[in-house]
């Protein structure tokens, strides 16, 4: 059996979702989300799941599976997400991973360590700290400015990387190992990666426009559920663009209309960041989907290069 999966990456409203399902269709696959938002229960909206229209043409896995009140890590979806791929190969399908959060997507094709690091290290509990008064972004800065080549691969919000990357830089001239040598790669399954982009002025004015799309929806609304269903703007779940925007418009502290340009600026630089970290795998196959006269001309590109080079 050809144990390999095909990988979807890319920014958000690039069109992953769709071009997900086609290649699953073309390919006996079913899909596993690499979507840190669209696992989490009662976030419909914000989130952009795949509608259930569309979870019906084709199997979806770490989707709608997590309630949002409890804690969930980059290593528990490893395990989640390696037990759907196997499921799938159990069935003789191919697994097709969709999504663009990058850290869940080398949890997948690298053998990705999450282990704590050792605890009572008074430089580590300075940065812990700083972070919870500042921020991760805040913590980041800093390693940008000791090292900032491990500052451009590693995620702000991966604060536990971030921490680590700087104890590394303070104890070494060296800094930590560069992007392509940081992990192994996984020899559970191969891999074909492909990363769909836009024309920027086209993925933005894509963004701008779901953004409005998802406010139509009900995303207010959403929200307040789930702020009802006793999450907060501290909780992990809570803290995805779209949702930690609104919140601080229903806590008073900005009107509404400032929200929604909040939600568009900051996924705008969100989708900056993807495409920057899917840019640094060398092994990655990309299409512009602004190059194409349709999006079935595209998909056809796409199948064509898969089944050429698996």
């Amino acid at each position: 059996m050809n144990r390999e999966i095909i990988i979807v990456a890319g920014p958000t409203a690039v069109g992953k979702t769709k071009y997900a399902i086609e290649i699953a269709k073309n390919f006996n696959g079913e899909i596993v989300s690499s979507d840190s938002m669209q696992l989490y229960k009662f976030m419909d909206i914000g989130s952009a799941k795949p509608t259930q229209e569309e979870q019906n043409q084709v199997k979806h896995y770490l989707v709608d599976e997590i309630d949002p009140r409890e804690p969930f890590s980059v290593a528990e979806y490893q395990k989640r997400a390696r037990d759907a791929i196997e499921q799938i190969f159990s069935k003789g399908k191919t697994p097709v991973i969709s999504g663009g959060t990058g850290l869940y997507v080398n949890s997948l094709i690298y053998e990705m360590d999450f282990s704590a690091p050792p605890v009572g290290n008074e430089y580590r509990k300075k940065l812990e700290n700083l972070a919870a008064k500042h921020g991760n972004e805040y913590v980041h800065q800093l390693l940008s400015k000791q090292d900032s080549e491990a500052a451009a691969r590693i995620h702000p919000n991966n604060l536990k990387k971030v921490i680590r990357a700087l104890e590394v830089a303070e104890n070494s001239e060296q800094g930590i190992q560069p992007f392509e040598k940081s992990f192994v790669k996984t020899s559970d399954y191969a891999y074909k990666l492909i990363g769909l982009s836009r024309n920027r002025e086209e993925l933005y004015e894509r963004i701008n426009l779901r953004v409005d799309m998802l406010l139509d929806m009900g995303l207010v609304d959403e929200i307040k559920g789930l702020l009802d269903m006793g999450l907060t703007s501290d909780s992990i779940s809570m803290k995805g663009i779209g949702y930690k925007e609104i919140i601080g418009y229903l806590n008073g502290e900005y009107d509404l209309e400032h929200a929604v340009y909040l939600v568009k600026r900051n996924t705008r630089h969100y989708a900056k960041r993807q495409i920057t970290w899917f840019k640094r795998y060398d092994d990655i196959k990309w299409f512009n989907i602004s190059e194409y006269n349709s999006d079935d001309e595209a998909v056809k590109e796409i199948i064509t290069w898969l089944r050429e080079n698996r």
